[in-house]
């Protein structure tokens, strides 16, 4: 019992960085040095040509090409202004989320296409075309942003009909004569 509290007394001097003495043994331990920590190196920062940041994002059918660049805040979607293209407040809410999220609100000007799905869906791609796109131009935030879950593409699309059923899953109507 005394070996062992003996040598968890070492581990803990070893741990504090002070050398360990002989063991009953005769052997002498020599101190280990600990090597650097070192960091995982940081991601680059990926921009184009024209020093903007492009992503993808993607939401049940919706597709959105995202550029984001530092400006006023400015938010463009199929050369329309955010206001006009999602009318609905809600829906602007979800596509500047990134930015609260971030603490970037009003730094960025974001141009973006956005195909397929309906309103929330393109909504959705946008906001992940968006987190995107952040990462990419100060890879620092990624912390912040995948912590939030925006780096992750919802994976949830409409289930398909199946042959001899009215939707997905629902049955045709039964009929008793």
């Amino acid at each position: 019992m005394s070996d062992n509290r003996q040598s968890l007394s070492d581990l803990g001097n070893l741990a504090a960085g002070a050398p360990v003495e002989a063991s009953e043994g005769g052997e002498t331990a020599a101190p280990v040095t600990q090597a650097p920590v070192s960091t995982m190196p940081l991601r680059q920062q990926e921009l184009d040509k024209y020093g903007r940041a492009y992503a993808t994002g993607r939401r049940k059918d919706a597709v959105a090409r995202v550029w984001l660049k530092p400006g006023t805040g400015k938010i463009t979607i199929n050369g329309r202004d955010q206001e006009v293209y999602f009318a609905r407040p809600t829906l602007r809410l979800v596509i500047n989320q990134p930015f609260g999220v971030a603490e970037r609100e009003g730094q960025y000007d974001v141009v973006c296409t956005v195909k397929g799905g309906g309103l929330s869906g393109q909504a959705g791609a946008v906001k992940h075309g968006i987190s995107q796109a952040l990462t990419r131009f100060e890879p620092v935030l990624r912390a912040p942003v995948k912590a939030a879950g925006f780096l992750t593409r919802d994976s949830r699309t409409v289930e398909r009909k199946k042959y001899g059923k009215a939707k997905a899953r629902r049955s045709f109507q039964f009929s008793k004569r």
